[in-house]
């Protein structure tokens, strides 16, 4: 079952968000950015158990109940960041901090590196920085981010006959979640259509990135973020199957919990979510 929470939506300039609230108006702010083709249920078993935050957990851009961009618009790392950054000034934060999972993670990074002037503390969970790559890699990636964004328009998304079928199709996914997990994302990623059901996610979505960042670039937001930073790694999580991420991970100066579980360890069962509480409890208790 659903934890209880405040929905609201937040209209900016270009383009319509809705978010989930949890928490009391007085506590300390915290927006939280989700994962990839996942929406702001992934912290629906989380949230409730962190106590003295109000937390804003944002359907991101083209996922949830939130909008999706306009023709021609894409979703590049750098256009989240802007609407989570004028999300925090419509909800009327001088200063916030961030909650972030895998994609919601690194976002939280790129903004806290970007305007350290404006965020208190950042709790990351399974996310870090993006996937990188060198210059010379950057032609061929452009040419088949292009063509891919061309080829899109012949593609259709897949219909499911029942809500069962579209859970069970998540759960085996490109990142496999609990029948718990997805049933979660499920309430908010799915609409109704002729036939069926279909994950409302923009297919854009799914284009590979035109433009990586260099580990130069990736090395210099973390090192350019202020505030106090932790990191919840999962140990059957994606990120500890990279050795080149864990060699990365141990040149930086950062809180790091190690827990059991997979990628999406805070929201495939109570057990995983109350181990992450006890750490994001921990942190953002500190003075």
């Amino acid at each position: 079952m659903s934890a209880f929470a405040q929905e609201i939506r937040i209209q900016l300039p270009h383009i319509d968000l809705a978010a989930r609230i949890y928490g009391p108006e007085d506590g300390k702010p915290v927006l939280a950015l989700h994962g990839w083709l996942d929406n702001s249920m992934t912290f629906d078993l989380l949230a409730p158990k962190l106590q003295g935050l109000r937390i804003v957990a944002i359907d991101m851009a083209g996922h949830g109940h939130s909008g999706h961009r306009a023709p021609g618009a894409g979703y590049q790392l750098w256009d989240y960041a802007l609407d989570a950054l004028m999300a925090t000034q419509q909800l009327g934060w001088e200063k916030f901090s961030l909650l972030g999972h895998s994609l919601g993670g690194i976002i939280s990074v790129l903004i806290a590196g970007a305007v350290p002037e404006r965020v208190e503390r950042v709790a990351l969970i399974d996310g870090l920085v993006p996937e990188t790559g060198e210059a010379d890699k950057s032609p061929r990636k452009l040419g088949e981010a292009l063509l891919a964004h061309i080829d899109l328009a012949a593609k259709k998304k897949n219909i499911y006959t029942s809500v069962e079928q579209a859970v069970h199709a998540r759960m085996r996914g490109f990142m496999p979640v609990s029948q718990l997990a997805s049933e979660l994302l499920a309430q908010r990623g799915l609409s109704p259509v002729a036939g069926g059901y279909c994950w409302n996610s923009d297919s854009r979505l799914t284009l590979p990135s035109p433009l990586r960042l260099t580990r130069a670039h990736a090395l210099a937001f973390v090192h350019a973020v202020q505030c106090p930073m932790s990191l919840v790694l999962a140990e059957q999580g994606i990120l500890v199957q990279e050795p080149e991420f864990i060699k990365f991970l141990s040149t930086l100066k950062l809180d790091v919990q190690r827990l059991p579980g997979g990628h999406h360890l805070h929201l495939d069962d109570e057990s995983g979510a109350q181990a992450v509480a006890q750490c994001v409890q921990e942190f953002f208790s500190r003075g």
